[in-house]
């Protein structure tokens, strides 16, 4: 008999699941009804209620607030699969940054003035800042920097949650520049 390793351990009324990265979750509850709280993985907490036997169950997923939405764009030519061919995957980029461009930095917008008035730098150069701030707000300390960002994604999915990145970025530095009155 081979080696065998549990995904999941039980300490008291707790359940401590793993992926092959480490403890992905947290469990409460068993059978017929149970709430998961991730650790290590995107979404909320799920609650999920079944009949315990039959097959049948309901779960929902408890999310504080909707996640701010990454427009597509036009995605004509490529193929909805995850696993997209080198000159697919740059032209996917490509397209994220042109929206990117279009929404977060057209003229007048938030993104347009941090970057008109340099605000971006000066707010990391306060040194305030936490270090995920500071990380979040140097993705779009300049144009260059944010189309480099966007551009080293390894895949569909990295691209999307650098676009998304960025998106959080301008954000926060908006609200930031706002609050020290550097942007009106």
């Amino acid at each position: 008999m081979g080696f065998r390793f549990r995904r999941s351990t039980r300490l008291g009324p707790l359940r401590f699941n793993f992926s092959k990265g480490g403890l992905s979750s947290i469990s409460v509850g068993g059978r017929g009804a149970s709430f998961n709280i991730p650790v290590a993985r995107s979404g909320g907490a799920c609650t999920t209620v079944g009949l315990p036997g039959t097959g049948l169950s309901w779960s929902v997923e408890h999310t504080p607030e909707p996640p701010a939405v990454i427009p597509a764009g036009r995605a004509e030519g490529l193929p909805n699969s995850r696993r997209l061919r080198p000159g697919q995957l740059d032209a996917f980029k490509q397209s994220l940054l042109a929206v990117l461009r279009q929404e977060l930095f057209a003229p007048g917008s938030a993104g347009a003035l941090l970057w008109e008035n340099a605000s971006v730098s000066p707010l990391l150069a306060a040194g305030s800042l936490s270090a995920r701030t500071a990380g979040l707000l140097a993705v779009i300390e300049t144009p260059e920097a944010m189309e480099g960002y966007v551009l080293r994604a390894q895949g569909q999915d990295d691209a999307k949650r650098r676009a998304q990145r960025c998106i959080e970025a301008v954000q926060e530095a908006s609200r930031l520049a706002t609050t020290r009155g550097w942007l009106p």
